[in-house]
């Protein structure tokens, strides 16, 4: 039986619903289809609910960072065993929670255990664009050669850059 896991509101369940065919190692449920009851309880009801709950969670999904500063929080999932994954990075942008989950998913369904509570803390920096130049040069020093070799070896002609290739 695969890990399964509850998700806070925060996660949108159309987008969580379309990707579950392709989730084969874990159920992720939302706490609105667990019990309505769910959407207003406070996060450690949430935890101590799944841990008495008539399936057997692994554990919570949220984008709420703040419960890394609740000793009640804290104490609930050391408590159950459960494991909860948070969002960190993610803000208030859903979309973002759930790429974050759906990137790390795999491997945390894989190492969740039911003998011992964890906590996943998934990150996502934005970072600048880099240039181009800069990746060049690293493949020419991977080749043991000068970056200026490279560009002249891949360089387009004015021809080839002049020419659409969906224009022929």
């Amino acid at each position: 039986m695969p890990p399964l896991f509850a998700l806070d509101q925060n996660f949108p369940q159309p987008l969580v619903q379309a990707v579950q065919p392709y989730l084969a190692d874990v159920e992720l449920v939302p706490i609105r289809s667990i019990d309505v009851r769910l959407t207003d309880a406070e996060d450690w009801e949430i935890l101590v609910a799944l841990h008495h709950h008539v399936r057997a969670w692994d554990g919570l999904v949220t984008s709420d960072s703040s419960m890394l500063n609740q000793a009640r929080e804290l104490a609930a999932v050391r408590q159950t065993n459960l494991t909860l994954v948070v969002a960190h990075d993610s803000g208030h942008d859903p979309i973002k929670a759930t790429g974050l989950l759906l990137a790390h998913i795999d491997y945390i369904a894989r190492e969740t255990r039911t003998d011992r509570p964890q906590i996943w803390r998934l990150t996502a920096r934005n970072r600048p664009g880099a240039d181009p130049w800069e990746h060049l040069d690293k493949l020419a020093q991977k080749q043991h050669r000068s970056v200026d070799e490279l560009w002249e070896e891949g360089r387009l002609t004015k021809a080839q850059l002049g020419v659409d290739p969906l224009a022929r």
